[in-house]
């Protein structure tokens, strides 16, 4: 089930807030700019799908983004535990980054975590299957998918170059919740 913590960004252990109710996920989100949805997602689809068959699974939904917001790339990352650099792959996206873009993240199958670092709160949104987070351009952020990571997303950005991350330097990701699946 979805997930949302608020935190101080200063009190990493004392959550100002921890639901599971979708209709206060969507609207403490909402108020901070951020866009989080729930889609249909009624194929079965695993890691290791191809990721044609993904994007054919929700071009409607895919093609509506793209014409609303202008995205120019769409890609799928697919992820199980027995993926033999997970723990490469999960390392890349644990330290606080902004992209010069949107980030959008669809997720197909599993979970993962999305962090937001915004003002002096930290948003720890736990995404699970069906759930759509839009990150801004700019919004400092983490995702974590766990030692033995289990999802599909499909992702769309401004940039064609696709995920291309600015990291921040700060160490904040680090005294905050990782996703132990």
């Amino acid at each position: 089930m979805s997930a949302l913590k608020i935190f101080s960004d200063s009190a990493p252990s004392t959550p100002l807030l921890d639901t599971q109710q979708r209709d206060v996920i969507e609207q403490q989100l909402h108020d901070v700019g951020i866009r989080f949805e729930q889609w249909n997602t009624q194929e079965e689809i695993q890691p290791g799908a191809a990721a044609e068959d993904v994007m054919r699974a929700y071009r409607q939904d895919i093609d509506r983004l793209i014409s609303e917001q202008g995205y120019q790339t769409v890609d799928v990352v697919s992820l199980s535990s027995d993926h033999p650099d997970k723990a490469t792959l999960r390392k890349k996206f644990l330290d606080e980054h902004r992209h010069s873009e949107d980030e959008v993240r669809f997720f197909v199958a599993g979970s993962g975590l999305f962090t937001l670092h915004l003002g002096n709160k930290v948003y720890e949104v736990l995404c699970e299957q069906g759930d759509l987070i839009s990150v801004p351009a700019n919004t400092p952020h983490w995702f974590d998918m766990g030692p033995n990571p289990y999802f599909v997303a499909i992702r769309l950005f401004n940039n064609p170059d696709g995920w291309v991350a600015n990291f921040t330097g700060d160490d904040i990701a680090s005294r905050f919740s990782r996703l132990e699946n």
